[in-house]
């Protein structure tokens, strides 16, 4: 069992999720500023898409992902984010994919900014934690700033119990997707 490939689907289900609520909004709405960290809704979804985009890169041992990191030009719509997310996810589940519990000791390096030789170094399975708890909580604070709109907030964490799969089963079938038997 892949649990990195497990939580790699799961995040790609719940940005889906998430977007196609999201995307119901006006763009004034999307852009309204809120009660978060980052006070809007575009802000906070763009934040994620662009640390996605970096740790793809250290992932990939892409040495320039502090250009990637710089060169992010935010979406202005939550249907051009839905899209360029999905893209991020499918990479990610793409990098996922092959992957054994050999690999979870892995060494990825970063660049904080000071290159990627002063970087720090993380174990692939750890980074990769660290990734999912990331999108998680920022969907959170998206989560919360959605319900203070016209919009449902919708269930996010029905993509990983077998016990759950009632409540994915049209988001499985709009992959192509098929539950483990």
């Amino acid at each position: 069992m892949n649990l990195h490939l497990i939580q790699a689907r799961a995040n790609r289900l719940a940005n889906r999720r998430l977007l196609a609520a999201v995307s119901q909004l006006s763009e004034a709405e999307f852009h309204a500023e809120r009660t978060s960290f980052f006070p809007s809704l575009a802000r906070t979804l763009n934040h994620l898409l662009n640390v996605d985009h970096y740790y793809l890169a250290a992932l990939a041992g892409d040495t320039t992902m502090r250009e990637v990191w710089a060169r992010y030009v935010p979406a202005r719509t939550a249907g051009e984010l839905a899209a360029r997310q999905d893209a991020s996810d499918r990479r990610l589940i793409t990098l996922c994919e092959p992957l054994t519990p050999a690999d979870d000791e892995r060494i990825v390096a970063f660049d904080r900014g000071a290159g990627i030789e002063a970087g720090p170094r993380e174990p692939l399975a750890r980074v990769l934690a660290h990734l999912f708890m990331h999108q998680t909580h920022h969907r959170g604070q998206a989560h919360a700033m959605l319900a203070g709109t016209a919009v449902k907030p919708p269930q996010l964490d029905d993509f990983i119990l077998l016990g759950d799969r009632v409540h994915r089963g049209d988001d499985m079938a709009a992959l192509g997707w098929q539950e483990p038997v």
